[in-house]
């Protein structure tokens, strides 16, 4: 009886497009961002910003990236981690040899930097899909580790080959505390979300799935093929290089190139299946489980206190997590938002048994 859409009538068509139509929705939303906001950064503890809070939010905002490129417009990419670093180096160049470069700018720029390269590199997916699209994404991410270890002027011409980030300030105010990095990441988190959902429901996030549904069939019907995906590559791209800034300057303050290797790829790819392809909520749920679960595996045995080797902790917790993956791929392909919209649409009819 809570969850009921009786009596929300629709008088304009500005009410009947929004975002989120049903009231129950938009109390809930405003809800968790007024508790993210306000509450959160009171009661919660420095373990839980650093090792949890702070690397899902800026891998939520990577997995939404991808999202829109793999869910959205069906190309396969696995060169995320590679359009990661291009934001990250781009974002600390212009900080180093830019003086006075404001902190804000210098992240999104770095997008920008990412959306260059991200387009550069989309352009093979104009003849090529599936798999064949797959590796060429994959030579993006190789090419992006080998200029990166290789190329001094990248690193400021660091001899370990490392960078780091002094201080993090924002128009006088310095973000230095956990509580302060875990806001700076949500407000970008909130706004490009926002961006993300807006994009998908206008004209351009139906030719994006239109490309995906079938890109002959759509072709037909008068949409570009090159402007849907260049476009596609330019916006994940962009994403996916300020959560790549956001990463290096927020979450580890210093990193070197294998910060951002294939295996970060491999990660925010299953994040986007785990999740729900062609879902914004989705890119939450996976975020969320490749961040938390791993965290639950590893501290199980010590509050169950069964006594266990470090070793075969760490062992477990990899086999665990990878067949709780498979797990979920079998029981509900379209990933955890697909069961949060069960769990909805099961509350609408609730109590009642039809």
């Amino acid at each position: 009886m809570i969850y009921r859409e009786n009596g929300q009538f629709k008088t304009t068509y500005q009410a009947d497009q929004q975002i989120f139509p049903i009231t129950q929705d938009r109390v809930l939303v405003l809800a968790l961002l007024a508790f993210a906001f306000v509450v959160v950064p009171f009661i919660a503890s420095e373990y839980l910003f650093r090792a949890i809070l702070i690397p899902f939010l800026i891998l939520s905002l990577a997995a939404l990236g991808l999202n829109i490129l793999v869910g959205y417009c069906g190309q396969i990419s696995l060169g995320t981690g590679g359009f990661m670093a291009v934001g990250a180096y781009a974002a600390y160049n212009l900080m180093v040899r830019i003086d006075g470069m404001p902190l804000v700018p210098a992240i999104l720029l770095g997008g920008v930097c990412a959306t260059v390269v991200g387009v550069l590199f989309g352009i093979p997916s104009l003849r090529i899909k599936g798999l064949y699209l797959a590796v060429a994404t994959l030579a993006a991410q190789f090419f992006c580790d080998w200029a990166f270890l290789r190329i001094k002027w990248f690193t400021n011409n660091s001899s370990s080959g490392s960078v780091n980030v002094a201080e993090l300030n924002m128009f006088g105010w310095v973000v230095d505390s956990p509580a302060e990095k875990y806001l700076f990441c949500l407000g970008f988190v909130a706004v490009f979300a926002l961006l993300a959902k807006n994009l998908v429901r206008s004209h351009i996030g139906r030719e994006w799935m239109a490309m995906r549904d079938m890109d002959v069939a759509a072709a037909v019907i008068g949409i570009r093929p090159v402007y849907a995906k260049l476009t596609a590559f330019a916006v994940s791209s962009f994403f996916v290089g300020v959560a790549g800034a956001l990463w290096g300057f927020v979450y580890l303050s210093a990193w070197e190139p294998a910060a951002f290797n294939i295996d970060r790829s491999f990660q925010l790819l299953f994040m986007v299946i785990i999740g729900g392809l062609g879902s914004i909520m989705g890119s939450f749920f996976g975020a969320a489980f490749i961040v938390i679960v791993p965290i639950l595996l590893d501290n199980a045995p010590i509050l169950l206190g069964i006594p266990i080797g470090t070793a075969t902790a760490s062992h477990l917790t990899f086999i665990i997590f990878g067949t709780l993956i498979v797990f979920f791929l079998v029981v509900e392909p379209h990933g955890l938002a697909r069961l949060w919209s069960i769990g909805k649409e099961k509350l609408r009819l609730w109590p009642f048994p039809h």
